[in-house]
């Protein structure tokens, strides 16, 4: 088998090449550096079908992000791999709640998640916010019940939780709240989708502004 010589400086333009090649139907062109992000992430086509975009979702991001805001997500793995460079041009930050003491003294107390107690503790920030959640759907479950409540409502949901427990019911909840959002349908997701999801949105935002990433 030949191998394709590619330079290093090359291989990820090579392999939205190879995705863009091998699509089996046409991707709008507003969600399109979304999905082939996902997909370039994971090598799963499945999400040229299972990503939902609520309306106007990709302009809102990029107007909440345009403004400095915070993204905070579910994993210290999200936030490892959302592109720090892309942040700082943009005034943003990322934050994880998960390994903070008070969380976690939170979560025991109450008998639920870090993940919910890092939305209650989210809930009390005084910027806007992009919630990103790769893998735990009582993270969705809770910003809902913050939304209903009318406490705290994201200015965009990624929702990418991944398993088998409550993770198709947190998405679907998710949509029905009519919050902007970018989800995962189905049980497929990650920490890994998520971080990808942010960091489309930020290259996109990277050239509407005429920045190089």
């Amino acid at each position: 088998m030949n191998l394709e010589y590619v330079l290093p400086s090359d291989i990820e333009r090579r392999s939205f090449e190879i995705i863009e090649s091998e699509l089996e139907a046409p991707v709008p062109e507003k969600i399109r550096p979304i999905v082939i992000r996902a997909i370039h992430t994971t090598a799963d086509f499945d999400y040229a079908k299972n990503l939902y975009f609520s309306e106007n979702a990709v302009d809102t991001a990029l107007e909440v992000l345009e403004k400095g805001a915070v993204i905070v997500t579910d994993t210290n793995m999200a936030r490892a791999g959302i592109n720090k460079a892309a942040l700082a041009r943009h005034s943003c930050e990322c934050m994880c709640f998960m390994a903070d003491e008070d969380v976690a003294e939170t979560a025991k107390r109450c008998g639920t998640t870090r993940a919910a107690a890092s939305v209650d503790k989210a809930a009390k920030l005084d910027r806007p916010v992009i919630y990103a959640v790769g893998n735990a759907p009582t993270a969705l479950v809770r910003l809902c019940e913050h939304m209903e409540a009318g406490t705290f409502t994201p200015k965009l949901i990624i929702g990418a939780p991944v398993g088998f427990v409550n993770v198709v019911q947190s998405k679907e909840m998710l949509i029905a709240s009519g919050v902007p959002c970018i989800t995962a349908r189905g049980r497929k997701g990650g920490s890994n989708v998520a971080a990808a999801i942010c960091n489309a949105l930020l290259y996109m935002l990277d050239n509407k502004k005429g920045f190089k990433k």
